[in-house]
């Protein structure tokens, strides 16, 4: 059988650093592109330093590897949908551990296609304040499918956020109880007060905690 190949930028095992599940051991697989081009985008996409591999190269690296956790990460992993779907068919059960998936919650259509084999979906809705999209139509149509595995909501903001952009995504997130990761926007602006968008948040929903990244400040990646 022929095995679809992708470029991924990097192979890596280090700590959790954002979301509920800060300071656990993953393994981080980074995938180069990305369907969005938000404005605090940290990540290098440069396809010319990322290598190629098969699903099988993949497996290989992987299945020594004593952590729990794969963690595919990028730019958008659901972009490499083909690559994913041979790879987590063919060996997510030979590996056996948790496929972790962190994306921006756009690509609805790819995520139902592997929704069956991802344990824990990182989410983001991306507030245009902050990073010059918003996708809100999008998002509500991913997290209908998401919410059937154990989903949590990354939510990146500035000092800039506007109250009708906490009203929609908290009404977006509300029927489905979804967890909400409040992150602000590194680096932090002085002025931006935290607490008082936190409480904002808290005012229409309550399911919500406050998590900065916290790699950065331990300098892991």
């Amino acid at each position: 059988m022929q095995q679809h190949n992708t470029n991924i930028k990097e192979i890596f095992t280090s700590i959790q650093g954002e979301g509920p599940y800060v300071g656990q051991k993953h393994i981080f697989v980074r995938f180069c592109r990305c369907n969005l081009n938000c404005k605090y985008c940290d990540t290098d996409f440069d396809i010319k330093n990322s290598k190629k591999y098969s699903p099988f190269a993949l497996f290989d690296l992987l299945k020594n590897n004593d952590t729990d956790t794969i963690s595919f990460t990028g730019g958008e992993p659901l972009m490499e949908l083909e690559f994913l779907e041979e790879f987590l068919k063919e060996y997510k059960n030979k590996l056996n551990k948790k496929i972790y998936l962190e994306t921006n919650g756009v690509l609805y259509k790819n995520l139902e296609k592997i929704i069956d084999f991802i344990d824990i979906i990182s989410m983001d809705i991306k507030l245009k304040s902050a990073s010059g999209m918003e996708n809100f139509n999008e998002n509500e149509k991913f997290l209908d499918i998401a919410s059937k595995k154990e989903v949590f909501i990354k939510i990146v903001f500035d000092k800039n956020i506007k109250d009708e952009e906490i009203i929609k995504t908290t009404s977006i997130i509300k029927k489905h109880d979804s967890l909400i990761i409040l992150q602000p926007k590194m680096p932090m602006d002085k002025d931006t007060d935290i607490e008082k968008i936190f409480n904002k948040f808290y005012k229409h929903y309550k399911n919500i905690r406050l998590i900065p990244q916290v790699h950065k400040f331990l300098n892991l990646l």
